[in-house]
């Protein structure tokens, strides 16, 4: 596939930007009338704010890469070589065009999940088997296509495994589970304007970096531009969307948007080869997951919602609470949430009836209990900086370090 692609491809972002600005405004009226509202409880006056915008954005999307399904074929190197010299006829890549066809479909599936999501709100079990549902068509591609299931094993361990290991059926379940995490991981990062597509740019950004570097360097051309040829749209759409998401906030994406961008995540890094890597971008996002599984897995009370509280009066967000009773707690509940105050990464504040409380088990309660009460603007701004500097980190684990950690990319 050539670079003529890319360029079109990149135009074709362009004009997906400018009709996204156009299209977002003009159906807040639409989405208001259809019930899919809500109101924004971190502002003073709480108006009311048109949401599950995400759906319009994976519209423009999927229009987009449907607009682009014939360009990296008619610009296939191979083919118009054959062409141009009367050798024998150009075989179409079928194996290609099918890896293409199947990564929209499941991203089309999961922004129908997202958008069932958001209008029937689905319970927890329903979102880690959905992600797992909508991956099919992938892994089947991926069975078809390569069936390559050896990992690479990290320099420091082939004493012990040798170079490589071949984990079988192993594989795919971490490719399914990659899927599951990657479009629940920004979902529940999230919950203050601007934060659930601040981190997606900034994560799309990130392998926008990675494709130009591994194709500068000539490693595995085509897998990076596949990724390219959706990381680009994906990066125009967001963009427009995070002009109207951004503080203060004239439209919420919901669940939608969280599970289209995690699929498209999920999508490039299986079938662009870089699934690790991807890993790497994801930095925030584990953190914030390990240090939420005693709520997430209901070893300790987790509320329905875990914002952050809003104080009028200030208007600066304080970290919201749980409370329970140590005694009421499993055992391995009991040494969660004992080793996490032993390392004081929770707020903790007994009572003389017995009952203890501590901050919600999230990234954003955490940086609110570390540097106190902030406005809104700038914790979103102190956790897309931490997003940031977790890229650079993950670059650096990738390139300085990667003869250490891998010795190439699996």
């Amino acid at each position: 596939m050539s670079t003529t692609a890319i360029g079109i491809n990149a135009a074709i972002a362009v004009g997906a930007y400018f009709m996204t600005v156009r299209m977002i405004p003009r159906l807040r009226d639409m989405f208001i009338k259809a019930n899919l509202a809500g109101r924004d409880l971190c502002k003073k006056d709480k108006p009311q704010i048109p949401e599950s915008y995400g759906v319009l954005i994976g519209c423009v999307f999927l229009i987009s890469m449907f607009l682009f399904i014939p360009i990296p074929f008619a610009f296939d190197e191979a083919a118009a070589t054959d062409a141009l010299t009367g050798g024998k006829p150009a075989t179409f890549p079928h194996d290609k065009f099918v890896e293409l066809i199947a990564a929209l479909l499941s991203i089309c599936c999961m922004i129908f999940l997202g958008f069932a999501d958001d209008v029937l709100d689905l319970r927890w079990r329903h979102k880690l088997l959905l992600p797992t549902i909508a991956t099919l068509p992938l892994l089947m591609v991926y069975y078809v296509n390569y069936n390559s299931t050896t990992v690479m094993m990290p320099n420091f361990a082939r004493g012990v495994f040798g170079t490589s290991v071949n984990i079988g059926v192993l594989y795919y379940i971490f490719m399914g589970k990659l899927a599951v995490f990657c479009t629940n991981a920004i979902n529940i990062l999230a919950g203050i304007n601007g934060l659930e597509v601040g981190q997606s740019l900034i994560i799309a950004a990130s392998v926008t970096v990675f494709n130009f570097i591994e194709l500068a360097l000539g490693h595995q051309v085509e897998s990076h531009q596949f990724s390219l040829h959706f990381m680009l749209p994906f990066l125009a759409t967001s963009l427009a969307l995070w002009k109207f998401n951004r503080y203060p906030s004239q439209v919420f994406v919901g669940d939608t948007y969280c599970y289209f961008a995690g699929m498209t995540f999920a999508v490039v890094g299986i079938l662009g080869h870089f699934s690790k890597t991807l890993l790497l971008f994801f930095l925030p996002q584990i953190l914030n997951f390990l240090y939420s599984t005693p709520q997430l897995f209901h070893f300790v009370p987790c509320p329905r919602h875990r914002l952050p509280k809003y104080d009028a009066k200030t208007d600066l967000l304080h970290i919201s609470t749980t409370e329970f009773r140590l005694n009421e707690l499993g055992k391995l509940g009991r040494l969660m949430v004992t080793l996490l105050r032993s390392m004081r990464l929770i707020s903790w504040q007994e009572l003389e009836d017995g009952r203890v409380i501590t901050n919600n088990f999230t990234l954003i309660n955490f940086v609110l209990f570390i540097f106190g009460p902030v406005h809104e603007r700038v914790i979103t701004q102190m956790l897309m900086g931490f997003q940031i500097i977790c890229t650079l980190l993950a670059l650096f684990i990738r390139y300085p370090l990667a003869n250490y950690f891998y010795a190439t990319e699996t």
